[in-house]
């Protein structure tokens, strides 16, 4: 037993690592334990390679950072030779690759030991993780009735249940911080284009798509971010370079700031009310250390970006499966996607060339907009999520419209109202674990600077985890020995 292993960061296990206090070997036997434990009442774990990560311990792991740190990938993305993937698919079940991608390649120069994956939804659509291909839905270790979020649902819910310190996720609209909000986590969406894509796309989702991390602390997603950093050879565009990085960032605290303060939704409707008072407890803390926090609300046309968006994400959606399926060489067969993949197949057939490009054109024009609003203000306060965790079920793919899903009453974009802005608009935008429910659910605070602005955004990130530190706020599930009758 590592007594302290439930209390460690990754900084901290690393640091461990380091002084010769505990071994990667007895960081990796802790992990699977717990996985053992915990994960048959979460399904957050898929596709474990206990084989590969002790071979990687014995030929020696790279001096990075995080060396010895035991680590879960995304079962979406991050394509690795030593880690199939299902991509949340039947269709795509026991995908195989032949390259590293440049992020895994510099994930693994941290010196972590990656052992599986972590449950997505199929195609990395929609605010929860209940893929058929994992067996049923993911569970929150806060309230195992309730989602972990989505798209990256099963690192949230392993990450806040302690079975590792730190995941990969990924964040096209929300993807990161959407589970960061529901389970307490620190999730942080880096400015467009800032992490590599390469070399199996040169962008996702019209660069609305970009990889990332579910942490319990600011420093560690510092660590990661810092790592990864940077466009990988022949990437179409490059983010703007960083100062002295992230790390660095977060030494120091950021000026005092000009915060516009948004307690509704982007368009003006009314949030949960234990989302806006959230809302309203971060913008006193934020005006106690001295930043200066006033009601604003861009005028962007939000609701033209979503209609963007879905087009987008419909169009990406289809063509992976017409890929998948012409590299099978057969037709689409019933039990292969899910009923929201399926439909997007015909919705994106109504899309011409010509539609397709508007949205794209949507798209940037929005981030013009978001661009002026931000003028007048270094970062703008939401709520992360219009309403506390959903309930397991409301968003399943099982018998659902794609459109419908994304833009229905009550659906993706009524629930996840603010996320998405900010992918469109490529401005990095973070959800920091700072309030939680009288019935012990975390609600997550929202904050989006200027683009290219990630330095700043990081170093409030870590003034305000100084100011109101979250990492002894964990889940039952969380405690060292729990297994699914402890959660």
């Amino acid at each position: 037993m590592i007594a302290e292993y439930d209390d460690w960061d990754a900084t901290a296990m690393a640091a461990a690592v380091a002084n010769g206090a505990v071994s990667a070997g007895e960081l990796l036997d802790a992990a699977l334990d717990r996985v053992a434990a915990r994960n048959p009442a979460l399904n957050a774990v898929v596709l474990m390679q206990e084989e590969k990560a002790r071979a990687a311990i014995a030929a020696g792991l790279p001096d990075g950072p995080l060396r010895g740190v035991p680590f879960l990938l995304k079962d979406l993305g991050c394509e690795a030779v030593d880690f199939p993937s299902h991509n949340g698919s039947r269709l795509l079940a026991n995908t195989r690759y032949r390259l590293d991608s440049a992020i895994f390649e510099r994930i693994r120069a941290t010196g972590v030991v990656t052992f599986g994956r972590t449950t997505s939804p199929e195609g990395g659509v929609g605010p929860a993780t209940e893929a058929a291909i994992h067996g049923g839905p993911t569970r929150n270790p806060w309230d195992l009735a309730r989602t972990p979020g989505g798209s990256s649902g099963g690192a949230g819910a392993a990450v806040a249940a302690g079975i590792v310190p730190a995941a990969h996720g990924s964040d096209g609209g929300g993807s990161v911080r959407i589970p960061a909000s529901c389970c307490g986590l620190y999730g942080f969406k880096a400015t467009r284009a800032r992490l590599p894509d390469g070399p199996y796309a040169g962008e996702g989702w019209a660069g609305m798509a970009i990889d990332g991390f579910l942490t319990r602390s600011v420093r560690d997603s510092a660590v990661l971010l810092d790592a990864c950093e940077g466009a990988d050879p022949g990437a179409p565009y490059w983010a703007p370079p960083l100062g002295k990085g992230y790390r660095a960032a977060i030494a120091r605290p950021p000026r005092r700031l000009r915060i516009a303060l948004c307690e509704t939704t982007l368009t003006g409707e009314a949030i949960h009310p234990d989302c806006r008072d959230a809302v309203r407890d971060a913008a006193a803390l934020l005006e106690s250390l001295g930043h200066a926090v006033e009601p604003a609300r861009p005028g962007a046309d939000t609701k033209g970006m979503m209609a963007a968006w879905t087009k987008i994400v419909g169009c990406g959606t289809a063509l992976g499966i017409r890929k998948a399926l012409a590299a099978k060489g057969r037709a689409l067969g019933p039990d292969d996607v899910e009923e929201v993949s399926r439909s997007t197949l015909d919705y994106a057939a109504t899309i011409s060339g010509a539609d397709y490009l508007e949205s794209v054109g949507k798209i940037h024009a929005y981030g013009r907009e978001m661009a002026g609003f931000f003028d007048g203000w270094d970062m703008l306060l939401t709520a992360t999520l219009a309403e506390p965790p959903a309930m397991v079920g409301r968003f399943s793919h099982a018998g659902r419209d794609y459109v419908d899903y994304r833009m229905g009453a009550g659906m993706v974009f009524d629930y996840s109202p603010f996320c998405a802005a900010f992918n469109a608009s490529g401005q990095p935008a973070a959800s920091l674990p700072l309030y939680w429910t009288a019935e012990g659910l975390p609600i997550g605070i929202h904050l989006a600077a200027r683009f290219g602005a990630d330095e700043e955004l990081i170093a409030l990130s870590a003034e305000l985890e100084t100011a109101r530190p979250w990492a002894g706020r964990r889940p039952p599930a969380a405690r060292a020995g729990a297994g699914p009758k402890g959660i």
